[in-house]
């Protein structure tokens, strides 16, 4: 086999193989071999890496008669793409972990996989060592997936955490998440949901056999929560989480039939009640939860990122494909059958928490009241609190199409009676 990358996760895959060769061997039936490593720096020290095997010139490493499976951690979109579509003409089986890559062009991967008849496996792409794509790509292929909805981001998880347990402000979250190695010296893929998006698209396009790419995805970051969204959750014995949602929007009378109209993809903050699994999730852990019409609700937890678990998951991916060369089979092939679109968010029904701050004065509810009925959003719940500076309102809705919440807030931002909109957030998992 070639190893494309040795940064954190290529050196524990390498560690892996070394350690656990005999355990490997068994498993798979013949001995597992590691014939180069294509790195950029090869001068680099990489401990437990025999620098023999090191060598900058990956075109020739996956094109070699010598090696048969392909696993690339070196990330990004170029080379990795041209390397891993050289290795499958080349009839080569690649293990990928690379999100980014496949939220933007899987299916030109997958059609390569299907042309040269070779296996295509990426389960360190999401969620880590949580054993989450298999169950969606074989476990629930039989089933009828109504829903994905997780953390899957630790970088984001931590900062949300400490600050509803902590009372931490954003910038001093990351500062600490930085320190202890969970955010990069630039957050911004972490903190702008880039990352959490690159994944949705993966699991929406598994979950419902329909092509969805990270521009499909409608990415919100944690950047804007502030101290008052995490207080209003509090207040409503909630958390704020960012989340990863994918779902089938049903079919409307005359619709698209058992499929539903579309799917719905997104990544934003959003506040679930306390008493929800998901709230749990603390530090940088991630969980996901699956919704099936015939399996029911399923969760999936675990350590989402890091070098040893993504390599866990590396070496999973290796001994199925490795299995399958030895008994002449191949694994499952990605299908788009169904290929439903992927509905805009102002589509999207979702359900607001707002807090307002307002004048004290009468009539101040009403007024309120009627902006909602204006843009059609029902209320499903409004408090008052505090008097004359202080005097807030809390309203709650039920769920509505996104772009008439939106446009519900606009119009409270523009009427007299409200001094400050002081909190927006969406209100998720409270089924």
């Amino acid at each position: 086999m070639a190893l494309l990358g040795c940064g954190v996760v290529g050196t524990e895959v390498v560690r892996l193989l070394r350690d656990q060769a005999d355990d490997l061997a068994a498993r798979v039936g013949v001995p597992l071999e590691l014939a180069g490593i294509a790195v950029r720096r090869p001068d680099r020290v990489r401990q437990g890496v025999d620098p023999a095997l090191l060598t900058t010139d990956a075109h020739t490493l996956v094109t070699r008669d010598d090696v048969d499976i392909v696993i690339e951690v070196i990330g990004g979109i170029e080379p990795a793409r041209t390397l891993l579509l050289e290795a499958m003409k080349s009839g080569k089986s690649v293990i990928t972990a690379n999100k980014a890559l496949l939220a933007e062009d899987g299916a030109t991967l997958f059609a390569a996989a299907r042309e040269y008849g070779t296996d295509l496996y990426y389960e360190a792409s999401v969620a880590g060592a949580i054993p989450l794509l298999r169950p969606l790509r074989e476990s629930l292929v039989g089933d009828h997936v109504h829903r994905v909805l997780g953390i899957v981001n630790g970088t984001t998880n931590y900062i949300l955490d400490q600050m509803d347990t902590h009372g931490a402000g954003f910038n001093e979250a990351l500062e600490e998440a930085q320190a202890l190695g969970y955010a990069e010296a630039d957050p911004t893929a972490d903190v702008e949901g880039f990352d959490a998006a690159a994944k949705a698209a993966i699991l929406a396009q598994l979950a419902f056999h329909t092509p969805v790419s990270a521009a499909d995805v409608h990415r919100e970051g944690i950047t804007e929560v502030t101290s008052a969204d995490v207080a209003g959750a509090k207040e409503m014995d909630s958390v704020v989480k960012l989340l990863a949602i994918c779902e089938r929007v049903p079919a409307e009378d005359g619709g698209a039939g058992r499929h539903g109209r579309g799917v719905s993809v997104r990544v934003h903050p959003a506040m679930i009640p306390r008493s929800h699994p998901l709230a749990s999730v603390r530090e940088a852990y991630n969980a996901v939860f699956v919704e099936a019409e015939s399996a029911g609700s399923l969760m999936f937890y675990g350590a989402g990122a890091g070098g040893a678990p993504t390599a866990s998951a590396v070496l999973g991916d290796l001994v199925a494909v490795a299995r399958n060369l030895v008994g002449g089979a191949s694994g499952p092939v990605e299908v788009t059958y169904a290929e439903l679109p992927v509905l805009p968010m102002g589509e999207t029904v979702t359900r607001y928490y707002i807090q307002l701050d307002v004048a004290d004065q009468t009539g101040v509810l009403a007024t309120v009241a009627e902006e909602f009925a204006r843009h059609g959003v029902s209320i499903q719940a409004v408090r008052q609190v505090g008097l004359g500076d202080d005097a807030k309102l809390v309203v709650v809705t039920h769920r509505a199409p996104d772009a008439a919440l939106s446009a519900t807030v606009d119009g409270l931002r523009r009427l007299d009676i409200v001094r400050k909109v002081s909190s927006v957030m969406r209100v998720e998992a409270d089924e």
